[in-house]
């Protein structure tokens, strides 16, 4: 009986470790131009999106954009509008991990965040995986969508504030 427990301790042991390896950080010198373009595409915008550069935004916008939040969905003028009036503030995204898969003129980043906002007033910390899709037109990235899943580990910002939020 202590033969197979251990056994059993030991599989998911493994299989929590090979997951762990998955998600660690590609390092620059690993990505191609292009792929750091995106990287460093996305971190410009998530601190434009910290400054309510919502003109700056709305030209990095796919004008057929979409943006999927926990609490709802929308196109690109009500994202526009809603980082503008401060319905969501962006405050900080601090990313932990890039990665970026390009196919033709579409890259696809998923980075692993923890993001501190202000939704409706009230300041949350969460960890999502953040889904972003760019596509090249005209020799420019314009993005096409954002999405965010909430993900099941602690948060690890350190920021003082321990809000957890289900309506981001």
């Amino acid at each position: 009986m202590k033969a197979i427990t251990l056994g059993l301790f030991l599989a998911v042991l493994s299989v929590h470790s090979s997951y762990a390896q998955s998600n660690t950080n590609v390092s620059a010198t690993a990505n191609t131009p292009e792929q750091q373009e995106i990287i460093n595409l996305s971190r410009d915008k998530w601190q434009w999106m910290a400054d309510k550069k919502a003109d700056t935004l709305a030209s990095l916008f796919h004008d057929k954009s979409v943006f999927v939040h926990m609490g709802g969905s929308w196109g690109k003028q009500r994202e526009v509008d809603v980082i503008r009036s401060g319905g969501i503030w962006y405050k900080k995204a601090e990313v932990y991990s890039s990665s970026v898969n390009i196919i033709g003129n579409t890259a696809i980043l998923l980075n692993d965040i923890d993001l501190l906002a202000v939704v409706g007033g009230n300041e949350v910390t969460n960890p999502f995986m953040v889904t972003e899709v760019y596509i090249k037109e005209g020799g420019k990235w314009k993005m096409g969508s954002l999405t965010f899943s909430r993900l099941m580990r602690p948060v690890k910002m350190n920021n003082g504030s321990n809000n957890q939020s289900q309506s981001q």
